[in-house]
């Protein structure tokens, strides 16, 4: 079984950059006249895009556009999430524990969030939920999930955000440190200014008390942080990884082999990195499979690649999800 349980339908910032990621998205599924860049080809791309910005990310031609993909790419069962920082409802967690300061970090960072923070929970779950019959009539299980951001401190806060709705599963991650959203490009100098030791011991121990918090199902990406290539020998970081091995079995908290930061960052790595998921399947931590997609051409994406890496180390299950149920099924 092909599973791909952590893929996005869209977010900001609305760049120029992201009408053109949109519109070859779009060219993907519905290719244009071969003449590019021509008087006729820019007027057509501006109308397809300017109905897809109407519509909104929730449209069910943009939902199945996924559908598409999917069933081109042989998964069986796929899982949408959003991130939480989506949502107009969470404002006040973010700004409680984010860096909005009047500082250059924290005016980047708000500008950031209102860029972002343009939809409601409601209609995520809405479409979600309406989407799935017409996935299930085509052979693919449609599970709703949600990525949740986790700040230490912020436990009973984002407890009380999640239990408003019934999620078939929950994702948890970990992209702030000290309110310093360290995967953001336009932040990334702040690497330069740590010790990469230091800073990593202060991520794996954030990463553990999500963990921990026994508010999530799996969490993701468990070493995002090498997002842009700062780190350390990786020798140096295998106690984190035992760490946080042995936080997830004791917490019986799965995770997953996400393949974001591989085609889409500097890093161009899975995440886990082969030695830190050698030490995850050694402890027997239940494994999940994610291609971390933003848009529907992606979905899917490495999947087939991760699956095999999965079987090659002697894994036979893998991870998926129900009414925050964690079901194993055959891996293939």
């Amino acid at each position: 079984m092909k599973v791909d349980y952590h893929l996005h339908l869209e977010e900001g910032p609305y760049s120029l950059r992201w009408l053109d990621r949109t519109n070859i998205a779009l060219g993907h599924f519905y290719p244009q006249r071969e003449d590019l860049h021509t008087l006729d080809w820019l007027k057509e791309s501006m109308e397809r895009l300017n109905e897809r910005v109407q519509k909104g990310s929730y449209a069910p031609e943009w939902i199945d556009l996924y559908l598409q993909e999917a069933k081109r790419k042989g998964l069986s069962e796929v899982g949408i999430v959003d991130h939480l920082y989506r949502f107009k409802e969470t404002r006040a967690y973010f700004e409680k524990y984010m860096d909005i300061s009047d500082t250059e970090l924290g005016t980047k960072q708000l500008n950031w969030l209102n860029q972002v923070m343009t939809e409601s929970m409601g209609d995520f779950v809405q479409a979600i939920t309406e989407a799935k019959p017409r996935w299930e009539a085509e052979g693919i299980t449609l599970r709703l999930g949600i990525e949740a951001d986790y700040f230490a401190g912020g436990e009973e806060e984002l407890a009380k955000l999640l239990d408003a709705y019934e999620w078939d599963y929950v994702i948890g991650s970990v992209h702030f440190l000290n309110g310093w959203g360290f995967d953001n490009p336009d932040t990334q100098q702040l690497f330069t200014t740590f010790d990469l030791h230091h800073l990593y011991e202060d991520f794996f121990g954030v990463v553990e008390k999500a963990i921990r918090s026994n508010l999530f199902n799996f969490v993701a990406h468990l070493d995002n942080l090498k997002v842009f290539n700062y780190r350390p020998d990786e020798n140096d970081l295998l106690p984190h990884y035992q760490r946080i091995a042995n936080a997830l079995v004791e917490t019986d908290t799965a995770t997953e082999v996400n393949a974001g930061l591989y085609y889409r960052y500097p890093v161009k790595e899975m995440c886990p990195s082969p030695k830190f998921l050698d030490i995850l399947l050694q402890n027997g931590v239940d494994i999940t499979t994610s291609s971390d997609s933003h848009f529907p051409d992606d979905i899917g994406a490495y999947v087939d690649h991760n699956t095999e890496t999965l079987l090659a180390k002697g894994a036979v299950k893998v991870a998926t999800y129900e009414k925050r149920q964690r079901i194993l099924k055959p891996l293939g």
